[in-house]
């Protein structure tokens, strides 16, 4: 139903509607949101391809493995068998922030390596959580004794709480243990908004980056209705 619906709809109009639905789903707004600039985006070719490595991870997983275990698993399959990194090159190219361009490409930003990461995790029944920390965006792991943190920009590093801590002191931040809170899907799908808005800005498209700033007002909206 999903996908014949799709075909049918106005891309932009759809994500509006769903930014003031309240009703966030990870995938689903990551997909809409890919939708606005691909109208013909094949949707059932993403959710296929994040099948297939999730397949491939729970072919090496051996149960019982631990969080961690799975989560070294899933870095093997994503950054070494797929070859998924992070764009340093091309930071700014908007096509980083977009699902389905970062699952052809196999490069992305922090943000979108990220969404990649769970949407994996959560086919192979591991919850783990975004993490918008000021200046990055990483994976977080609360299932374990103690959490710890995984940065998909990085090809899939473990840091735990005091490390990432300190990371963000290096860049002259001053860092509350609130940053390491998961990060709710609304802002998520926000954030990637916002960096599209400085990123189609940068490579001298300004009608994109009105698009997406009409975004981010939605979702700011949206917001502050559901809280008043």
């Amino acid at each position: 139903w999903f996908l014949d619906e799709l075909k049918f709809s106005d891309p932009v109009a759809e994500f509006r509607r769903f930014i003031r639905s309240l009703n966030y789903e990870l995938e689903t707004g990551s997909l809409l949101l890919a939708r606005t600039v691909t109208p013909r985006l094949d949707v059932g070719a993403c959710c296929a391809e994040l099948d297939a490595i999730a397949a491939r991870c729970r072919e090496l997983i051996v149960e019982p493995s631990s969080a961690r275990e799975k989560c070294r698993i899933i870095n093997r399959v994503l950054f070494h068998e797929w070859g998924f990194h992070g764009n340093v090159e091309h930071y700014t190219d908007p096509l980083n922030s977009f699902l389905d361009q970062v699952l052809v490409r196999r490069t992305g930003i922090p943000l979108s390596l990220s969404v990649l990461y769970v949407l994996v995790s959560g086919r192979l029944g591991l919850e783990l959580e975004p993490i918008g920390l000021p200046s990055h965006f990483v994976v977080g792991c609360f299932t374990d004794d103690l959490p710890f943190f995984i940065d998909p920009f990085d090809r899939g590093v473990f840091r735990d709480a005091d490390e990432i801590l300190e990371s963000l002191r290096a860049k002259h931040l001053a860092p509350k243990i609130s940053d390491l809170a998961p990060t709710p899907v609304r802002e998520v799908l926000c954030r990637s908004c916002r960096n599209l808005v400085n990123h189609y800005t940068a490579v001298g498209e300004p009608a994109h980056a009105k698009l997406f700033a009409g975004f981010v007002e939605e979702f700011e909206a949206a917001y502050e209705r559901n809280a008043t």
